[in-house]
């Protein structure tokens, strides 16, 4: 195995027409179906770079931005925007062009983090990346920043840590019922 690799030798590009069977009950593309997409390319850059079969251990927010049409042709950009012991954050990004005008949008923009195995299913080594541009550092610093964050997250309202008077400010001005 190689011990580091440059962000290029991963890079990958899908393009896919948006058909009728991909839509939902609006006539737009269904969410899901781009999320699969997601999935796949961010498993087929995930093995790519790491040369092994990648799983997914999570998805960091999916905003859709904008809708996809029928008949517009979806684009899916992937990278390694960083590399753990075992595991990389692929960066997605989604377009869609809507053929007749020429017209892109951006749809929406994901982390997926995924994970290497061996053939025994076992976690497996990833190659580091080689941080040859400012872009390149500054992707892989905001996926530093990010796990960072999720973590003080998570353990910030752990359910055996929760004090429910240090925040139970929070709820005004939101709309629920309290019934303690």
């Amino acid at each position: 195995m190689e011990k580091y690799k440059r962000t290029e030798e991963s890079r990958l590009t899908i393009t896919e027409l948006m058909l009728p069977s991909h839509s939902n009950f609006s006539g737009k593309i269904h969410g899901g179906y781009i999320l699969s997409l997601m999935d796949q390319i961010a498993f087929a850059c995930a093995s790519k770079h790491s040369g092994n079969y990648c799983v997914t251990a999570s998805v960091n927010r999916v905003d859709f931005k904008n809708p996809v049409d029928v008949g517009n042709l979806l684009t899916l950009k992937a990278s390694v925007n960083y590399t753990g012991t075992t595991s990389m954050v692929i960066g997605i990004r989604v377009e869609a062009e809507n053929i007749q005008k020429g017209f892109v949008k951006h749809c929406n923009s994901s982390y997926f983090t995924m994970v290497a195995k061996n053939e025994k299913g076992e976690k497996a080594a990833v190659p580091g990346l080689i941080l040859d541009s400012e872009e390149d550092v500054r992707r892989f610093v905001r996926s530093i920043i990010r796990k960072e964050e999720g973590i003080a997250r998570r353990d910030r309202f752990k359910s055996e840590e929760f004090v429910l008077q240090e925040y139970i400010s929070k709820l005004q001005g939101h709309n629920h019922k309290l019934l303690l």
